[in-house]
């Protein structure tokens, strides 16, 4: 007995009908983690108590926990989830690579390797004053990518970005662990950060980041259509009026944005960036306006309940929310790369 298999136009038709469930069980979900993550830590508060907190009633305890403690935290993860979702999101359609993710044009090792710098050379410490240093750092070494892969004969085209990417970000890395290893003492103030953490994000971190991460997500939306496009061949996105080179360049100027800002942020977090995106094409298909959109929503979920994970496990003490997602993200990243067509771009 013959097979019948559902038409192109079936299947679509079955994604965007479970696009609108999909997004208000997101939306739940999001709301969910952000509130456990108010009321979760080695100091628990009931969802009453945090409320509470929140309207700046109850007790003064209660409130400088939820306030001035885990709130900022909150809104960290929230926008650092977000824009390294979009973010890998952004790199997976650009390179045409679904194991891309915002550490392949070197943000991360050009942000860390900034940062080192500072603390080795100018005696900085703590993150307020890593910021500002791994967001340049994260900006130039992409730029530098982007400039090996346009150089020599042709445009830069995605293979030749990504191992520009891989090559100075593998070069940086070993600096970077050069000058940590030469004087440990000095780099105890970044341990934190490099692992990946949300911890002792205030807003005084967070408020002067939040522009960059702003105009990335807009750029991204804006270079969507041309990224749908681009999926089917350089030809035909020619022939559809598309700007290569204008997708190009603005696909790399949101990628430093938004990964170079949570990376100065947070730290470099792995896997969210590679996963996210992976999840979003598999359940609601390869339009880069919805896959946008969902790991707006989805990233930052994951970013919470690992930083709230992260708090539990080893309670009175902390795990950074890097080393969670990495263990989450390996074994997730499988099981999705095991099925075909989660692990294709078409």
């Amino acid at each position: 007995m013959r097979t019948v298999l559902p038409k192109p136009e079936t299947s679509i038709r079955a994604r965007h009908q479970r696009l609108l469930p999909g997004l208000l069980i997101l939306i739940a979900l999001l709301l969910f983690s952000t509130l456990l993550s108010l009321a979760v830590g080695s100091n628990g508060l009931p969802l009453n108590v945090v409320f509470d907190a929140l309207r700046g009633d109850g007790e003064a305890e209660a409130q400088y926990v939820v306030g001035d403690l885990r709130l900022p935290r909150t809104v960290t993860g929230l926008v650092v989830g977000a824009a390294l979702g979009v973010a890998g999101a952004l790199m997976q359609a650009f390179t045409r690579n679904p194991l891309a993710d915002p550490g392949i044009l070197g943000v991360n090792a050009g942000a860390a390797f900034a940062v080192a710098c500072g603390v080795a050379f100018l005696g900085l410490q703590g993150v307020t004053s890593f910021v500002w240093l791994a967001f340049l750092g994260a900006f130039t070494v992409t730029v530098a990518v982007y400039l090996i892969g346009s150089s020599g004969r042709g445009a830069a085209d995605p293979i030749r970005l990504t191992l520009a990417g891989v090559a100075l970000g593998a070069v940086f890395s070993g600096m970077t662990t050069g000058l940590t290893l030469s004087n440990p003492d000095a780099f105890d103030h970044m341990r934190s950060w490099n692992a990946g953490s949300l911890l002792g994000r205030g807003y005084e971190v967070l408020l002067p980041m939040l522009p960059f991460i702003g105009l990335g997500i807009v750029l991204a939306f804006f270079v969507a259509p041309g990224l749908n496009a681009l999926a089917l061949g350089n030809d035909i996105a020619r022939s559809q009026g598309a700007n290569i080179a204008v997708i190009r360049i603005v696909v790399i100027l949101a990628v430093t944005l938004l990964a170079g800002t949570s990376t100065a942020l947070a730290g470099p977090i792995s896997f969210i960036g590679l996963m996210v995106p992976h999840v979003a094409r598999w359940i609601f298909g390869l339009d880069q306006r919805v896959i946008l959109g969902v790991s707006i929503l989805l990233a930052p979920i994951i970013v919470l309940l690992a930083d709230v994970l992260g708090r539990v496990l080893i309670a009175p003490a902390e795990i950074p929310v890097g080393i969670v997602t990495a263990f989450i993200g390996a074994p997730v990243l499988i099981l999705l790369a095991r099925r075909r067509k989660a692990s294709t771009l078409s």
